[in-house]
């Protein structure tokens, strides 16, 4: 699983407060000096929460005297105006950190929440759901965690993790054989060999040359079926390609082990959260 690590997570929230706040939040210093106050984190709308490490580090980044009560945690399911926790501190703190926070919880809420239903709408099956590396440019460490906490399965991370030979590879190496030869001689033995194909053709040369996981890429569900009886069993099964939560029930029942959708990252909707209720007090 992703893990949050903080040699891993800070120098991009850094970046992201950097990129919200120049050299002063003149709005927050125009109204509070060194203050103490709390505020209240609360859900506006159904979902499953995810990402409250991301959004108290951005607070401890800011400030070594933030204090965090939370109600829910990770994977929980949160209903519209329940509280999910509390956090107290120095008020400038508070005011100047909540849009940066409020942006990572409520990407990384809105991307588990869309994970899990679509999970589960596979129940029932053997499928697995995969996110892709359609992610937000410095976010994928982020939506990939979400992805995890909302019930689905990580793909490879980035282009060290794995192979997957695409179509350009196979054009490049001249052929989908070609390409696996090549694959096999220079990646080490340990890792599995994945081949995107996209007619039944590609399908056959993949499995003749040993491919350990075959992607199916935009093919119809006819010609799926006709991939699923060739491969017979030699290799791991894939379906990709425009799958999202209007169409990918259709696949469930054709002997497919995986389905891959960027749109569990790209098209999920934040979940609406706030901060609310801010109090003063010395």
């Amino acid at each position: 699983m992703i893990e949050l690590n903080n040699i891993i997570i800070d120098p991009l929230i850094l970046s992201a407060i950097r990129e919200d706040i120049t050299y002063d939040d003149v709005s927050t210093s125009a109204v509070v000096s060194d203050e103490k106050a709390t505020v209240d984190i609360i859900a506006k709308e159904d979902g499953i929460i995810a990402g409250l490490a991301v959004f108290k580090r951005v607070f401890e980044l800011l400030s070594d005297e933030v204090d965090f009560s939370f109600t829910k945690h990770d994977g929980d399911f949160v209903k519209d105006k329940e509280l999910i926790g509390t956090v107290r501190g120095l008020a400038k703190v508070l005011l100047s950190g909540e849009r940066v926070a409020l942006n990572y919880l409520q990407r990384m809420s809105g991307i588990a929440t869309y994970t899990n239903r679509m999970v589960e709408r596979l129940s029932g099956s053997e499928i697995k759901l995969l996110d892709t590396r359609k992610t937000t440019p410095n976010m994928r460490v982020f939506e990939k965690y979400a992805v995890k906490i909302g019930g689905g399965l990580n793909h490879r991370y980035n282009l060290s993790d794995g192979v997957l030979l695409k179509d350009n590879h196979i054009g490049a190496a001249g052929g989908v054989g070609a390409a696996i030869i090549k694959a096999r001689e220079y990646a080490p033995f340990v890792r599995k060999i994945e081949v995107e194909t996209e007619n039944l053709e590609m399908v056959r040369e993949a499995i003749g040359h040993g491919a350990d996981i075959i992607m199916l890429d935009n093919m119809s569900i006819e010609m799926i079926k006709e991939a699923v009886e060739i491969i017979g069993g030699k290799a791991e099964i894939e379906c990709s390609g425009n799958i999202d939560f209007s169409n990918f029930e259709k696949y469930k029942n054709l002997g497919i082990d995986y389905i891959s959708s960027g749109s569990i990252t790209y098209a999920a909707k934040p979940l609406d959260i706030s901060m609310k209720n801010l109090q003063l007090f010395n």
